[in-house]
């Protein structure tokens, strides 16, 4: 095994062929030769209060119109663009770390949406407050206040280096809003200057999202090549790479850098601290403003409540998204008043964005990842899992290293990791790629126990073979 050290990761795209052409899964784990020597049940979180716990239902009923996961299936083949390459899997209800298939089976869920379900599922004091507040109020637009969008700007605020809150429904939404405001900054700042900077750095290995803006500011030719010509101006230099930034980086050219302090789909690898100081201080040598993507690595799942505090270095922009409102859709921009000052009434809005409801949600995980000890709870599971990870794997001639920090884990392999990635689903054990797709990538719930991550990794062990059989072929 190569050098083990730290870095990190998020999600490459699944592998098409996993898109279900059959009613059901095409194997049943046994026939597939996966008969794993652990036969214990999967590990009930600690987290969740068994008393407060949420009465789920696991058996599927005639309500949804659907009788199997098959019909599901089926149905979803012929209704929804297909976008999507799906596992064979269709879910119909979660408890803590645990998730619930139509026809009834149990899986260990180590992806959490994503990184999205920080608090798992079902969180009793989560689910209190999205229900009372949907009692209370959903939907307004931002035509008027609402106490809760108010309430949870304020919380970021107080959390964070920012003064003020920009909010939107996703990721990738923050940061196209993250690009406008760098741009009309530009504008604001230099207002004798006729031609602004304009122009945006981002790096190799990058996922800033999906919309044409933060798609241009994305690495992967294959995501923006089907629908070129994206947004012009963007260089992207080598993550990491200190001497290609210094270069790049102009006065009266770059308006931002956008920069992931971990990347997560690009493979699980962390910035090092002397790289994101050096592009603090040449942003602020040249006027451009300095991004932070935290859309992923964000809000705990570091072990810090943000995954820059642990460089000692502060953006002028932070977006945010996946795990703030605990499964519901929220995004926000975090910013300066030196930034926010530069945009204006009309400059940029959303419909839906900082609803009441999702800002309740968001409050609700907020309460729970700032309580005493949660963070520092996070830090010590991931480097227990880590531990674990190495222990049990790092013998494996396909593992090259273990990498990540916190509850963002990646595994390189030396192989592709999707056929680990589908003995693990049929072993009941629900695991992600990342990088080029030979990256498995953990993101658990932030709640789950040591006796469930120690289960994910005995489960992982047991797969292993299925890389030598599927490399030989």
């Amino acid at each position: 095994m190569n050098s083990l050290h730290l870095s990190i990761s998020h999600a490459a795209a699944a592998d098409p062929s996993r898109r279900p052409n059959s009613r059901c899964w095409p194997q049943p784990p046994a026939a597939a030769g996966f008969v794993p020597r652990w036969r214990w049940r999967i590990p009930t979180s600690a987290v969740v209060s068994e008393a407060r716990e949420p009465s789920l239902s696991h058996e599927s009923g005639p309500k949804s119109g659907f009788g199997t996961g098959g019909e599901v299936m089926e149905a979803e083949g012929e209704l929804l663009v297909n976008t999507y390459a799906r596992f064979p899997v269709v879910f119909e209800s979660g408890r803590g770390c645990k998730l619930y298939g139509i026809e009834g089976r149990e899986y260990l869920d180590m992806m959490a949406g994503i990184a999205v379900n920080a608090l798992g599922h079902s969180d009793p004091d989560w689910a209190e407050a999205v229900a009372e507040q949907a009692r209370k109020l959903t939907h307004i637009s931002n035509l008027y206040y609402s106490v809760p969008q108010v309430a949870l700007a304020k919380r970021l605020v107080e959390s964070s280096f920012a003064d003020r809150v920009f909010f939107s429904n996703s990721g990738t939404e923050a940061n196209e809003a993250a690009i406008k405001f760098s741009r009309k900054f530009q504008r604001y700042s230099k207002p004798s200057e006729k031609d602004p900077a304009t122009e945006f750095i981002s790096f190799t290995n990058c996922f800033h999202g999906r919309t044409m803006g933060a798609l241009a500011l994305t690495s992967k030719e294959h995501y923006r090549s089907p629908f070129e010509p994206v947004m012009p101006g963007v260089t992207f230099i080598e993550y990491g790479n200190i001497e290609a930034a210094k270069i790049a980086i102009q006065s009266g050219k770059t308006a931002a850098v956008f920069v992931e302090p971990i990347q997560g789909e690009g493979g699980i690898y962390c910035a090092t601290k002397e790289f994101l100081q050096t592009l603090r201080s040449l942003c602020d040598d040249a006027g451009a403003l300095l991004v932070f993507d935290e859309v992923q690595c964000g809000l705990g799942r570091t072990g810090d409540l943000w995954a820059h505090e642990a460089y000692g270095v502060i953006p002028d922009m932070m977006t945010l998204a996946k795990p703030l409102a605990g499964g519901l859709p929220i995004g926000a921009v975090l910013t300066t008043n030196c930034v926010a000052d530069a945009v204006k009434p009309g400059d940029h809005g959303s419909t839906f964005a900082g609803g009441p409801l999702v800002c309740q949600a968001a409050l609700a995980v907020l309460d729970k990842i700032q309580k005493p000890g949660f963070l520092a709870d996070v830090s010590h599971k991931g480097q227990y899992l880590k531990d674990l990870l190495i222990k049990k794997l790092g013998s494996n001639p396909h593992v090259k290293e273990v990498r990540g920090v916190g509850l963002i884990i990646g595994i390189e392999l030396d192989v592709s990791a999707s056929p680990l990635v589908d003995a693990c689903c049929k072993s009941g054990l629900l695991i992600l790629t990342a990088g080029k797709g030979n990256v498995v990538r953990l993101v658990p719930p932030l709640i789950i126990s040591r006796a469930e991550l120690e289960w994910a990794v005995e489960v992982l062990s047991e797969c292993m073979p299925v890389l030598d059989s599927s490399n030989s072929k």
